[in-house]
């Protein structure tokens, strides 16, 4: 059974930080190009960051560079999401997704809340 699981959400105050986790489990997790997109209220789902399979390589939506860092451990089945510099506007759900190029398999977590605010 495939299952990605966010954690690491809360509640900051602007200018903070949150480390976001999501751990793989029921597939090759290092076969899998990781993402993390994220949803506001009344808004659709963006990309935030990718990361390649073995993490030699990473991309970043142009709001989110400079503040936030994508990373992965293979050997443990997990994708990081590092946010500096905490804003409102950075309120939202956020998703690991995994795809595997050329195969068409995508798989999304639940999603972990973030929200900032004083």
């Amino acid at each position: 059974q495939v299952q990605l699981v966010e954690s690491g959400g809360g509640l900051v105050q602007p200018g903070g930080s949150l480390r976001l986790s999501c751990a793989g489990s029921g597939f090759t997790f290092s076969m899998y190009f990781m993402s993390w997109y994220r949803q506001a209220p009344g808004k659709e789902r963006e990309l935030v960051a990718g990361i390649t399979t073995s993490g030699s390589s990473t991309s970043y939506a142009d709001s989110m560079k400079g503040r936030f860092t994508i990373s992965r451990d293979n050997a443990k089945n997990t994708v990081y999401l590092q946010m500096n510099s905490l804003n409102p506007e950075d309120t939202a759900v956020y998703y690991c997704n995994a795809r595997r190029h050329g195969t068409g398999l995508v798989y999304w977590g639940q999603g972990t809340q973030v929200t900032v605010s004083s």
